[in-house]
């Protein structure tokens, strides 16, 4: 007997604070949360600027592209959904803009990963309704 699981889909804790990144990422566009008043790009999605607290938060487009700050190979998945993706690389990608964001790099093959390796954004329509960002070499 198989046992066929379903693989999770984002369940943010505040949908309306997230809702322009994940409206952007089903168009293929990567935004970020910006500060008016300080000009920072930060990344989790917050109510305040996490630099000088201003409230006066707007989306900006960022260009998609960075650095592989860190990662890491998950040969054993927690969830028994992404087995059949195992390994996969579980990252932290440092964007030209800034912010830091965690992600999964793509499209690499594990013996061709480096820190500091220059990565661009990819989007992977899991459904018509959710598109995960994610990265691959430059």
């Amino acid at each position: 007997m198989t046992t066929e699981y379903q693989k999770p889909l984002p369940r943010p804790l505040s949908p309306e604070l997230t809702k322009p990144f994940w409206d952007a990422a089903k168009r293929h566009e990567l935004v970020m949360p910006r500060c008016q008043k300080c000009d920072h790009f930060f990344f989790y999605p917050r109510e305040e600027c996490p630099r000088c607290l201003s409230p006066d938060i707007q989306w900006a487009s960022v260009s998609g592209r960075g650095r592989l700050h860190t990662y890491t190979i998950v040969h054993q998945p927690v969830n028994p959904a992404f087995h059949e993706d195992a390994p996969h690389v579980y990252s932290v990608i440092q964007l030209d803009e800034g912010p830091r964001m965690i992600s999964n790099m793509v499209e690499c093959d594990l013996d061709d990963l480096r820190v500091d390796m220059p990565v661009v954004a990819v989007y992977d329509d899991v459904t018509p309704d959710w598109t995960l960002v994610k990265f691959k070499p430059a």
